[in-house]
C-alpha cells in the first residue's frame, strides 16, 4: 500500500510512519523538512509548507491513502485535500478527543457523543479554539471524501519522543521514588494511549480500508492518577507514596490533572471500536518503561512543566 503522510517526523507521526514501514507499506513524507529531517532517509520525501499553502511538491504522485497528522486548521486541511484530489485514496485525519462537548457527553462516551460547535472565524489555536477547529477539519474531510474518510480521535498520547512532557513528568518523578506530591485528586480518572498503539490502529484502518470515527484512548484497563504514578514507579523499580497537596500550588494545566470533577468524562472515553478495529493495548507499565529509557537516553532535560525537588519538599512539608 502506498501511503502519503502529512507530517510524519514528530512523535505521533513518527510512530505511525515506523509502524507503516514495519508492515512493509510504501511511505511518502510531506513536511517542511525542519523537524526530524534526518529521520527515515530511505523514504521518499516531499517538501512543502502548510502555513503558506505550498503543496507544489504534491502535484505529481498517486497513493492508496493519505494520513493527515499535522492538520489543525480547516484552511490547511482543505488545501491539502485540494492538492491531493482523487489521487490519494482514503483520507485518514488525526483529530482529537478535544472535539467532544464534555457538558453534554455521557460517561464512557463513544464516538457518537456530542461535539463542540465548529470554529471557522479564527486560525489562532488556543485552549478554547483547538477542539472547535478540529471539529471543522473533521467536517470538511467527511464532506469531501465520504466513505473514503476515516477520523481518529486520540486522547493524551504517551511514549518515547513525546514533546509535551505530560506523561514524561510523572515517569521521571516516580522513578526518583519517595513521597510524590500530587496537586490533585488521587482518584481522578486518567487516560493515556501509547503512541505505538495509536500507530497500530492507523495501520489497521488503512490496511482494511475502514471508514468511520475511532477513539484512540488507553490504557486498556481504567486507571487513576494514583494508579498511573504507581505504574510509573513499577516500571522504574522504585517505591512511592502518593501525597495529595493543594491543587492551587501549581500553575493551571499541570500534566494530566483535570480542573475539577466535571472534566472526568473526558478521561472515561470508550476505545471499544478502536480495539475491535485492531488497536493494540500496551500495558501502562511498559509505556512508562519505554518513556523512562528514552528520557534517560536524551539526558533528562528540563521539562515544560514540573515541580522542582525544592518546591515539592515545601509542599510536602
Amino acid at each position: 500500500m502506498r501511503v502519503l503522510v502529512l507530517g510524519g517526523t514528530s512523535f505521533v507521526g513518527r510512530a505511525i510512519v515506523d509502524d507503516l514501514v514495519a508492515n512493509k507499506h510504501e511511505v511518502t513524507l510531506f513536511s517542511r523538512g525542519k523537524t526530524g529531517a534526518d529521520l527515515f532517509p530511505e523514504l521518499e520525501k516531499k517538501k512543502g509548507d502548510r502555513d503558506t499553502g505550498d503543496y507544489e511538491s504534491l502535484k505529481d504522485g498517486r497513493w492508496d491513502a493519505v494520513v493527515d497528522v499535522s492538520g489543525y486548521i480547516p484552511r490547511h486541511v482543505n488545501q491539502a485535500m485540494d492538492a491531493v484530489g482523487d489521487r490519494g485514496g482514503r483520507y485518514l485525519f488525526i483529530s482529537t478527543g478535544s472535539v467532544y462537548d464534555r457538558l453534554r457527553a455521557p460517561d464512557g462516551m463513544d464516538e457518537d457523543a456530542p461535539r463542540l460547535a465548529p470554529e471557522r472565524d479564527t486560525e489562532k489555536i488556543t485552549n478554547d479554539t483547538y477542539g472547535p477547529l478540529k471539529v471543522s477539519c473533521e467536517d470538511d474531510v467527511t464532506a469531501r471524501y465520504g466513505d473514503r474518510s476515516t477520523i481518529v480521535r486520540p486522547g493524551v498520547v504517551a511514549g518515547p519522543f513525546d514533546p509535551t512532557d505530560r506523561f514524561t513528568y510523572w515517569v521521571r518523578r516516580a522513578a526518583r521514588g519517595g513521597r510524590v506530591a500530587l496537586p490533585g485528586r488521587p482518584d481522578q480518572p486518567v487516560q493515556v494511549v501509547d503512541s505505538r498503539d495509536l500507530a497500530t490502529l492507523v495501520t489497521a484502518l488503512l490496511a482494511n480500508d475502514r471508514p468511520g470515527v475511532f477513539n484512540a484512548v488507553g490504557p486498556a484497563e481504567p486507571t487513576t492518577m494514583d494508579g498511573l504514578i504507581r505504574a510509573c514507579a513499577e516500571a522504574a523499580g522504585s517505591t512511592v507514596e502518593v501525597v495529595p497537596v493543594r491543587a492551587d500550588a501549581v500553575p493551571p494545566g499541570f500534566p494530566l490533572l483535570l480542573p475539577d470533577g466535571s472534566w472526568d468524562v473526558m478521561f472515561r472515553r470508550s476505545a471499544q471500536r478502536a480495539h475491535d478495529a485492531g488497536m493494540a493495548s500496551t500495558p501502562l507499565v511498559a509505556t512508562a518503561a519505554a518513556t523512562l529509557a528514552w528520557d534517560r537516553e536524551r539526558g533528562e532535560p528540563k521539562l515544560a512543566a514540573e515541580i522542582t525537588p525544592e518546591r515539592e519538599a515545601e509542599l510536602l512539608a
